[in-house]
């Protein structure tokens, strides 16, 4: 008789967290969320941090919760984040302070004062990593002088720190560490002549583990207080995207076009070697790590943050509707009376999005977006023109064509946005699996327990076990016409 594995994997969004059990009898995934949880940034001081030791308490909960049902024989546990994002610890191994959050804006600036240091090409060709204001060397930049950094020993991204809390084992996983800017895509190994010639310490960084890797087991303390046996602690592809970028079910296939749609969406394809040239360094693509040392090349859009963010609003304003109200009041909107830049700078940061949206708006002299449905439909076409333009790119710098788009990720429940991105990219949507992040972190620790042989295999697992919903493309000269005028709209301002 097979084995069946029990697989536990933590998964940290921006906004959520969630524990999710896995059973797998060898030839299917079925997942129990055991427990979910808010993931909230806390404003201090001006300033804007993660509360990471209520993190680490809930941790401590999908475990107890999976004992408490029964299930204390876990097979090891996995645990991915979003990246960039760091706490520092001292001699002692204790933290110091609150790790930021990447949308606080003390790195305000620091293009201009790196790139004064180093040009902007030369980190490129370093790094292979895409400019982001957000990205952990222009947080460390930010924050040399400061008593924190003066008195840290080591730095461990948002994973890496949890794992250090439960296995007492610090080291840095390679697809975490490689969204940083501060890793060295040809060496393998942290940019230390980089770091240097800013003036950041090298001496804080562990050694690098790589998906598949055993960081090491539960401590005998945690152990003891959660009433459960010393269980494996993988390093998956701890970086959210690596592990959904796992989860995509093709197979046999590298030619693919990806988007991992959440808060943000993460858009591109797999290669075994980055592209490190003038034409990705112009479009601001990507090369970050992913499963079995693969490059995930890519590019960051402003996702379902700017949907996220109005519903916020209107929370604040006492207006609150279900996203499933918001599509229905969207599709009963004007098409193309309005079009913006999701990346536009404006829209990175919290605040009143509906009337950011309404300014952009006027300032490109266009009909003014008044409606809840109006402001949904605005931003639901812009993403997916946005996705056209990268996808363009994307077969531009590989010299591939890519007739199919998997979407994987929370964000295929917007089946409006689904049939949006085949009609305005022209192509073929797979959408599935919606828990495309903790199905990849599982698929990595069955990989490091020999229940899985590879990812190849992997991704027949999850196209054996989970529900793909396909999109065609429709109204093909309306969405070209609206495509013109977005490229016109966005060079305007």
């Amino acid at each position: 008789m097979k084995k069946t594995y029990k697989f536990l994997a933590f998964d940290f969004g921006a906004s959520s967290g969630r524990a999710i059990l896995a059973n797998f009898d060898g030839e299917k995934i079925t997942l129990e969320e055991k427990h979910r949880f808010s993931n909230d940034p806390v404003l201090v001081n001006g300033g804007m941090y993660w509360d990471v030791l209520r993190l680490f308490h809930e941790i401590k909960q999908g475990i107890l919760k999976c004992a408490n049902s029964g299930d204390r024989d876990i097979d090891c546990i996995g645990i991915d984040t979003w990246g960039v994002d760091y706490g520092l610890l001292d001699a002692d191994d204790q933290l110091l302070g609150n790790p930021y959050h990447y949308r606080d804006t003390r790195t305000d600036g620091m293009f201009e004062k790196a790139f004064a240091m180093v040009p902007k090409q030369e980190i490129f060709e370093k790094t292979g990593i895409a400019f982001n204001w957000f990205n952990t060397i222009y947080q460390l930049l930010s924050a040399k002088g400061t008593t924190a950094l003066k008195e840290a020993k080591t730095l461990l991204f948002m994973p890496d720190l949890l794992n250090f809390f439960l296995t007492g084992e610090k080291r840095c996983e390679y697809t975490i560490a490689s969204t940083s800017q501060m890793f060295d895509s040809a060496k393998q190994d942290w940019a230390y002549d980089l770091l240097e010639k800013m003036g950041i310490p090298t001496d804080l960084f562990a050694p690098i583990i790589y998906p598949g890797e055993q960081v090491g087991v539960l401590t005998e303390a945690i152990a003891e207080e959660l009433g459960v046996g010393r269980i494996p602690v993988m390093a998956v592809a701890s970086h959210d995207t690596g592990s959904a970028v796992a989860s995509v079910p093709v197979c046999d296939n590298k030619d693919f076009i990806y988007i991992s749609s959440g808060t943000w969406s993460l858009m591109g394809t797999e290669l075994d070697t980055p592209i490190v040239n003038e034409l990705a360094l112009d479009k601001n693509y990507t090369n970050e790590g992913g499963v079995n040392k693969t490059i995930r090349f890519l590019k960051n859009i402003m996702g379902l943050w700017l949907i996220q963010e109005s519903r916020r609003q209107w929370d604040r304003e006492g207006e609150l509707l279900s996203f499933d109200e918001l599509e229905k009041q969207a599709k009963a909107a004007t098409p193309f009376e309005s079009l913006i830049d999701p990346d536009y700078e404006a829209f990175q940061t919290p605040g009143n999005m509906p009337e950011k949206i309404r300014e952009y708006c006027r300032k490109t002299n266009q009909a003014v977006p008044e409606t809840k449905g109006e402001i949904i439909r605005c931003i639901a076409q812009s993403l997916v023109l946005r996705y056209r333009d990268v996808v363009e790119g994307m077969e531009a710098v590989t010299g591939k064509e890519y007739p199919v788009i998997h979407i994987v990720g929370g964000g295929i429940k917007d089946k409006m946005i689904c049939q949006f991105t085949a009609n305005a990219t022209k192509r073929r949507v797979e959408a599935g699996p919606v828990e495309a992040t903790s199905i990849g972190n599982v698929l990595v620790q069955a990989m490091a327990c020999g229940a899985i042989k590879d990812l190849n295999e992997a991704r027949r697992v999850v196209k054996n076990s989970f529900d793909i919903t396909c999109y065609e493309p429709e109204d093909g000269p309306q969405w070209d016409a609206a495509y013109e005028s977005w490229k016109k709209i966005i060079e305007s301002i």
